[in-house]
């Protein structure tokens, strides 16, 4: 929704928001980028600045002026809108997921339009998700979307760069398979954003492997894509719905550390879904608090699962190998638990 040099482009929010209006028979949820590149004109910048500190600033400028121009595009039709910003913390952590989806839930009911976008004035680097796709693929599964639909600057995914001549438009991607061997290159990358074609892509397969159907195309297709036409790409669910913030937590977290397994635990964790526990570690690395996320890893350095620690990292050492039993008659009850419990892990795809 923003020009190449930068700025909003108040006729496409204008355009898009005409379309979105239309479907008076479904509930709609907007994840727009645009913010840090709206707050670069009024501070002067003559480009998206490199810096996460600048990026900050811009995005604390450029907030309010997005959603403004949303408020003031839907209020043509007495519609409203609604602001919802998010980091990948928001999300992984079960609270914090539950908070959300309430939110999102209730300015549904209340024909609110919900206008999300990645917290950018207080993300890090570590929290960030790092593009508007993969945090539109997760919010549609937050809200239990039944379709996802990602615009683009070109009407679809081509099998090489649509700018030259003989590429063809992929009408219809069933699965992974049909992708080998796709030169799905950067087209469609905004001069001021950070997304691409191939982000595109990701986010679509984060999206159908949870349960989700997900088209691609250009934003002057969308409603095409929302009445059901046969516009873009067409990508289809592969997998089934899955738990809700497992997804973020897979796709939307960056472990600070890792904990190493062996054999055993492995095995228990990937075959029988069981918690991690004390006995089961070897080795810990990096500094990490209790509730940040970590990757769960086999003896080769593969990792296996990804998950919340009940556990600081300094504490870990001295619970390694042992008995919940025993760490508990020696430690005290708060260690007669698992260093990660199977409702905040999740397998990660080899």
């Amino acid at each position: 929704m923003t020009t190449a040099a930068g700025g909003l482009d108040a006729d496409r929010v204008d355009a898009l928001v005409d379309v979105l209006v239309k479907q008076e028979d479904r509930q709609i949820v907007l994840v727009s980028s645009g913010a840090i590149a709206a707050g670069l004109a009024p501070l002067g910048f003559a480009r998206r600045p490199s810096d996460l500190a600048r990026q900050q600033a811009a995005a604390s400028v450029g907030q309010g002026l997005l959603l403004a121009r949303y408020t003031a595009s839907f209020a043509r039709y007495g519609r409203r809108v609604g602001q919802v910003l998010l980091t990948s913390n928001d999300t992984s952590r079960r609270a914090h997921y539950r908070n959300a989806y309430r939110t999102l839930d209730k300015l549904l009911e209340l024909g609110v339009v919900p206008v999300v976008n990645e917290n950018d004035t207080v993300a890090t680097d570590e929290i960030r998700f790092g593009d508007n796709d993969r945090l539109a693929a997760l919010v549609a599964h937050l809200v239990r979307a039944d379709l996802l639909v990602l615009l683009s600057d070109v009407d679809g995914l081509y099998d090489g760069d649509p700018r030259k001549p003989g590429t063809r438009r992929i009408e219809e991607v069933a699965g992974p398979a049909d992708l080998v061997g796709v030169e799905i290159g950067k087209a469609g990358k905004a001069g001021v954003g950070t997304g691409g074609m191939v982000t595109k892509v990701e986010a679509a397969s984060i999206a159908t492997e949870a349960g989700i159907p997900v088209v691609l195309t250009s934003a002057g297709h969308a409603g095409e894509a929302l009445a059901g036409a046969d516009t873009g790409t067409y990508f289809r669910a592969t997998g089934r719905r899955s738990a809700g913030r497992l997804l973020w937590l897979a796709h939307a977290s960056v472990p600070r550390g890792a904990v190493v397994l062996d054999d055993g635990a492995v095995r228990a964790i990937s075959d029988r879904g069981s918690s991690l526990l004390p006995a089961g570690i070897t080795a810990v690395e990096g500094e990490f608090t209790a509730g940040e996320p970590i990757e769960l890893r086999d003896a080769t350095g593969q990792a296996v699962a990804r998950g919340l620690v009940n556990f600081d990292a300094r504490e870990i050492p001295q619970l390694i190998g042992r008995s919940t039993r025993e760490l508990a008659r020696e430690l005290g009850p708060a260690y007669e638990r698992e260093v990660v419990h199977r409702d905040d892990l999740v397998l990660m795809r080899a």
